[in-house]
């Protein structure tokens, strides 16, 4: 097994693998050379986590619209219940896949890998000319990922295509991974270069990425102690992170608006807000880790809260979120508005300004929110309990 195989990987599923026209290393010294096929070993537990580059038919879109619908994640070419249906399968094959990373066992401590794209919101950064930071979210999707399990991200590996490389774009993309490795505080290892002139429109490209970490045996972070009245503490997003943009850009197109355009309700462009760098929660969440008190963790990506949160529940708990625990961003409310979405649709596709969700015990969440000494923000979006699924109050 290699650690670097980085095809893209649409579902969270940790089964990869691809041919390349061309292999570029960053440090060659260092790389490890690929191979094709490659299968991350067991996770722990099932998930319902998708991320399309599926386009849907402009006369669907439009009939919807026409017919007074409120738009759908479904509508927009991205079905989470066929990813959910692909996962199942593949669990019958490959048995204890599931969880956010795959755990990997290294002596006294387990390697945890993850792997992950950035979907649609590279048509974003086409249209925008803003490349220096899909970088940064290539990286956060999977160093966020294997944080969950307490992991410090050791490396990452990153897989540009592209159908005629544009050098100068290449180097602005590669920048934004330098960026989020040095967030993460972890080492760009190496990467590969794909040119396949046919495959992308000229001026296209697509981005996959792994990161590989470590955490001690005795340290792992996995649920199994939640229960019953835990806290769930939720660290703020910079906005739609890289989830949902396919949706996203079916709103825009309704709306009649343009990325130029001022955001309504906001103080910065719609391309602005929208290409805002995923938030990397590493080094904020390793430090609350070290702390001490933290149960479980939850990575809001593809399927927003409604499918992110009970991953990292022990089987028959659920949860209870506080819907006016938190502000909900102005760019979540203009999407809802414009889209005439419905709320469960907004919280099975968008992380409503919440990207990650500790499970906390009382005494925990005290200190954490207590703490005069925290910089960042933190909510109290709800607790833990003893009824499967999710309830909104």
């Amino acid at each position: 097994m290699s650690f670097g195989s980085c095809a893209t990987a649409e579902l969270s599923r940790f089964i990869a693998g691809g041919a390349s026209a061309r292999r570029t290393c960053y440090k060659p010294s260092q790389c490890t050379i690929r191979s094709t096929g490659d299968r991350f070993l067991p996770l722990q537990r099932p998930i319902a986590e998708n991320q399309s580059i599926l386009s849907v038919s402009r006369d669907r879109f439009v009939a919807a619209a026409e017919a007074g619908k409120g738009l759908t994640y479904k509508d927009a070419g991205v079905d989470i219940d066929a990813g959910s249906e692909l996962v199942r399968r593949i669990a019958k094959m490959a048995p204890g896949i599931g969880g956010f990373g795959g755990l990997f066992p290294l002596g006294d401590s387990y390697l945890v890998a993850g792997t992950d794209g950035v979907g649609t919101k590279v048509m974003l950064a086409f249209e925008t000319g803003i490349h220096d930071t899909i970088g940064i979210d290539l990286v956060a999707m999977s160093v966020n990922d294997i944080v969950t399990s307490g992991a410090k991200p050791l490396f990452f590996l990153d897989y540009f295509a592209t159908g005629h490389l544009d050098v100068d774009i290449a180097e602005q993309v590669i920048k934004g991974i330098v960026d989020g490795c040095q967030q993460s505080d972890c080492v760009l290892l190496g990467g590969e270069t794909a040119e396949m002139p046919g495959l992308y429109k000229e001026g296209e490209y697509d981005l996959s990425g792994c990161a590989v970490g470590i955490v001690k045996k005795d340290s792992v972070i996995n649920g199994k102690n939640i229960v019953p009245g835990d806290v769930l503490i939720g660290l703020p997003s910079s906005g739609v992170h890289s989830n949902g943009f396919s949706l996203v850009r079916r709103v825009l197109a309704q709306s009649g608006l343009s990325l130029k355009d001022k955001l309504p309700g906001g103080d910065v462009t719609i391309a602005e807000a929208l290409m805002a760098p995923t938030v990397i929660y590493v080094k904020q969440v390793l430090d609350l880790v070290s702390k001490g008190g933290v149960k479980g963790m939850a990575h809001i990506t593809g399927g927003g809260f409604t499918e992110n949160i009970p991953r990292v529940f022990p089987e028959g708990l659920g949860a209870l979120i506080y819907k006016d625990s938190w502000e909900i961003p102005t760019l979540f409310k203009w999407l809802q508005e414009a889209g005439k979405i419905e709320d469960a649709e907004m919280r099975r596709t968008f992380n409503m300004g919440i990207g990650m969700v500790l499970v906390v015990s009382p005494e925990t969440s005290n200190k954490i929110l207590e703490d005069k000494d925290n910089t960042e923000k933190f909510y109290r979006i709800g607790e833990v309990t003893s009824n499967k699924g999710m309830i909104f109050s």
